[in-house]
């Protein structure tokens, strides 16, 4: 008995089944329309009605690329990797390779060939295995149309099941689109979806993953490789089975002999050489695999499925082009100066964030840790994005933007003694169980007691603005200036702004709460634009599979435009508090905080900020056609990061910079308004004795929600840190505890 003798009652009774269904198919379909070699319906549409949308597309979607602003591959998303081609740009050879293995009759046939059929079966048991298939390419078409296009597993056994309702329903579609679609439109279509192993759908993938070539480019041995793989990938796959994909190569090339399309040389050259293949890599698939940016890019996402209401699906196989707006000399240049002062992976996460003044475009987001991967330099939350420590003294400009809006000069001169009790605000006393007055004092003995609103602003004095928050009356002002930028307090460890608000916290200005280093990035890139609030968008445009804007279920293009708000805040006062910050950063100012930002033949403003403990330090800086902000410390615990705002922060900013600013000519900022006269210097705030403060606002219930006194340490020459801070005895908390907090540089 032969080796196959076993299998053999099997194959035979898969040829009576299949005679059987044939005879079902001619009785449930064709008659009585019956005509010439084939099969013919002289009206498919009355058999089948309208065909499933999945069907009448000409070619399947590819795969979703990313694109940065010049034009560069960031990543692309896909479930298959697939990447369809026209027909022209598929070689010849491989249509006729396929069509020799699969259906030599597809010429002849109308969608369905029971002849083919029959001829294919009795081959097959012929020989013990499957040597030809039965199905024609039109209904292996349908079949893998239905199959890769479903959503759900009920849709995925409908379109593969081996039951008699299938095979109608396949063949009735298949000689619907036989009269629909021409037959190279449904060759090409077979060639761009078919699945050929190693994770490459449609010919074009298959080409470049097995060959490194295009399918333009597919030599004979190449074209009858693949064509082998159809049927069985795994089984032939010449990379992992080379004997296998012989055999099956040959005999493909055999059927191209017996058809004609090829002479007994080329067959005898061909047969002869041995598997030969090129491997190319797979294309990268999500933002673990982003070419570049790819904190960005997990933001791009993000905007896309939220914002703009993307399925996750649609993403994956719809074919998209997206255009960003990531500027790839800008983000190269940002991952070089954070790395270059905080290596992969330290404890330490630095972050740079860059925003577009006046458009919102995000430039670029770069890190000390790789996106999405398994590793300690990894990471899968966005640093960039969402809150997380304090910004410090970078919030002293909402307080002192309200104040210019209030009517405060610049001019506007306060003298504080230290410590400073606030006349307004409260602390909690936990020794006393009782509130008190809020106090702050600067760290250092080198603070003047009278100090400008500007000059107070750059020297970051933490007595000045606690000073300025009472002459305020409350920290309403403030946070609504904050919030008019483009600052959110809407995340789960924020506090809203009406509940910082409604308990009146003057430790609002120092800038003690988790906040978003994109948020501050695009609050100066207001003050940059004169007042002219964008939204952050990374996205420009979404294109579909044919290249025009993609609508929504509405039928509109999605909103990918700029959205902008002229005039959130009074230009006036943007292009004073631009005036002023400057002085924080150009050279020539005795106790700024940001001269290491400070890029030689530029204007530059900018504001340092060091928060409690020195856990977070941060550099929000800012030209008129970039704004960039800075963040620095420890995710995981409350520790001192070991230098200032002044430093790491501004630091980091001027490194990424630098090339980019050298770059390009200067580009000055708008000319600052006359200030009216200067009002008469106020008098010594002095600071009352605890039990004689005022307490117009009740103390919080929950002693940890108390006010927190800022740090802001002051640096010997004034150069190398924010040298505001307060000093003082206060309580924060943190991670749902109080610790109590005891000032100091």
């Amino acid at each position: 008995m032969s080796a196959d003798a076993p299998a053999r009652p099997r194959v035979l009774a898969k040829l009576a089944a299949t005679i059987v269904l044939a005879g079902a198919l001619v009785a449930g379909l064709l008659l009585p329309f019956v005509g010439g070699t084939g099969v013919v319906a002289r009206n498919s549409a009355s058999l089948l009605g309208t065909l499933p949308t999945e069907l009448t597309d000409e070619t399947p979607a590819g795969s979703t690329r990313v694109l940065a602003a010049d034009g560069s591959l960031i990543t692309m998303f896909y479930r298959h990797n697939r990447a369809p081609v026209a027909s022209d740009r598929i070689a010849d050879v491989m249509k006729q390779a396929l069509v020799a293995i699969e259906d030599s009759r597809f010429e002849e046939h109308n969608g369905l060939d029971v002849q083919g059929t029959l001829r294919a079966l009795a081959t097959n048991v012929a020989a013990g295995s499957v040597q030809e298939g039965g199905s024609t390419l039109t209904q292996q078409l349908v079949k893998q149309t239905l199959a890769q296009t479903a959503d759900t597993p009920e849709e995925r056994l409908a379109a593969t099941e081996e039951s008699l309702g299938r095979k109608l329903r396949e063949a009735r579609m298949a000689l619907a689109l036989e009269e629909e679609y021409s037959k190279d439109e449904i060759l090409t279509r077979y060639l761009n979806l078919v699945y050929f192993g190693q994770g490459a759908y449609g010919v074009q993938a298959a080409a470049q993953r097995y060959f490194s070539v295009d399918a333009a480019d597919l030599t004979l041995p190449q074209a009858a490789m693949l064509a082998g793989l159809v049927q069985s990938p795994s089984l032939d796959d010449p990379i992992n089975n080379p004997e296998n994909a012989l055999e099956r190569r040959n005999l493909v090339l055999q059927r191209m002999l017996d058809l004609g399309m090829i002479d007994q040389a080329q067959f005898a050259e061909v047969s002869a050489q041995p598997v030969q293949v090129a491997p190319g890599g797979t294309p990268p698939n999500g933002c673990v695999d982003a070419a570049i940016g790819g904190f960005f890019c997990a933001f791009v996402q993000q905007y896309l499925t939220q914002d703009l209401g993307i399925s996750q699906t649609l993403l994956e196989n719809g074919g998209l082009t997206v255009q960003t707006t990531l500027r790839p000399d800008v983000q190269a240049a940002g991952d070089q100066a954070v790395l270059g002062t905080l290596a992969m992976g330290d404890p330490l996460v630095g972050v740079y964030t860059v925003v577009e003044p006046g458009t919102g475009h995000v430039l670029a987001m770069a890190s000390n840790r790789r996106f999405g991967c398994d590793g300690p330099e990894c990471e899968s939350v966005n640093f960039n994005v969402v809150p997380s420590k304090g910004a410090g003294s970078t919030f002293k400009v909402f307080t002192a933007a309200a104040a210019l809006e209030a009517g405060f000069a610049p001019s506007h001169t306060i003298t504080t003694p230290e410590p400073y009790l606030s006349r307004v605000y409260q602390d909690w006393d936990p020794d006393l169980g009782r509130p008190k007055p809020y106090s702050v004092q600067n760290v250092g003995t080198n603070y003047p007691s009278t100090l400008t609103l500007e000059e107070a602003l750059y020297w970051s004095s933490n007595t000045y603005f606690l000073a300025l928050e009472d002459q305020l009356g409350s920290v309403e002002g403030p946070v609504r200036m904050a919030q008019r930028l483009g600052m959110h307090f809407d995340a789960a460890n924020q506090f809203p702004a009406e509940t910082i608000i409604s308990e009146n916290r003057g430790s609002f200005t120092f800038g003690t709460d988790a906040t978003s280093p994109l948020d501050l990035a695009n609050a100066f890139a207001t003050l940059a634009a004169s007042g002219t609030r964008c939204e952050p968008t990374p996205v420009t445009a979404v294109l579909d599979r044919n290249g025009q804007p993609l609508t929504g279920a509405d039928g509109q293009p999605l909103a990918t435009g700029d959205r902008c708000t002229e005039a959130a805040v009074p230009p006036a006062v943007a292009d004073t508090m631009t005036s002023m910050l400057r002085k924080d950063v150009e050279p020539g100012f005795r106790g700024q905080t940001g001269a290491r930002a400070y890029v030689p033949g530029h204007q530059i403003a900018g504001k340092t900020g060091t928060n409690q403990g020195r856990d977070s330090v941060s550099f929000v800086g800012y030209t008129p056609q970039y704004a960039a902000s800075v963040m620095v410390f420890n995710p995981l615990a409350n520790r001192d990061v070991g230098a200032y705002g002044g430093a790491l922060g501004a630091g980091i900013w001027g490194d990424a910079m630098t090339p980019i600013l050298t770059a390009q000519a200067p580009v000055p900022f708008p000319a600052a308004p006359v200030p009216a006269p200067a009002p008469s210097p106020a008098a010594p705030a002095a600071a009352p004795a605890p039990e004689a403060a005022p307490a117009p606002t009740p103390a919080p219930a929950d002693p940890a929600a108390r006010q927190m006194p800022a740090e802001e340490p002051t640096p010997a020459d004034g150069t190398d840190a924010d040298t505001g801070g307060g000093d003082g005895t206060g309580w924060i908390n943190y991670n749902g505890g109080q610790t109590p907090w005891n000032g100091g540089g």
